[in-house]
């Protein structure tokens, strides 16, 4: 995965969309029909989004029978951000707090240490 192309895939509105209902229903995933009907989307046209959004390495696919199930890859969405934040504010760790606070609202202040 480039930073480019899954920037690039996400640039788009539905794949954007498609993305976060998929990081919202992880680990199980969502059936590549069932995307469609919640986006509201014709079946072909969500396919060719989950193909970009595959290319880009951002989502994974898993045959269960007759449905194929997408997931959020989350290693590849970890790896994206850390690019994006390597040398955030300068290497000014005080200026980057917030934001680093922003994406871990998983942890408390105190609990952060262990969340590494």
């Amino acid at each position: 995965m480039t930073a480019v192309t899954a920037l690039a895939a996400l640039a788009q509105t539905t794949r954007l969309e498609t993305f976060r209902l998929l990081v919202r229903n992880e680990p199980e995933g969502v059936p590549a029909g069932e995307l469609a009907r919640l986006l509201d989307i014709p079946q072909n046209t969500m396919s060719a989004h989950l193909a970009t959004l595959s290319r880009a390495g951002l989502v994974t696919s898993e045959r269960q029978s007759r449905s194929i199930i997408y997931r959020a890859n989350l290693d590849n969405l970890r790896d994206l951000t850390l690019f994006l934040l390597k040398d955030c504010c300068g290497g000014s760790a005080e200026l980057c707090a917030p934001l680093i606070a922003e994406l871990a609202p998983c942890c408390a202040p105190a609990e952060r240490a262990s969340c590494n």
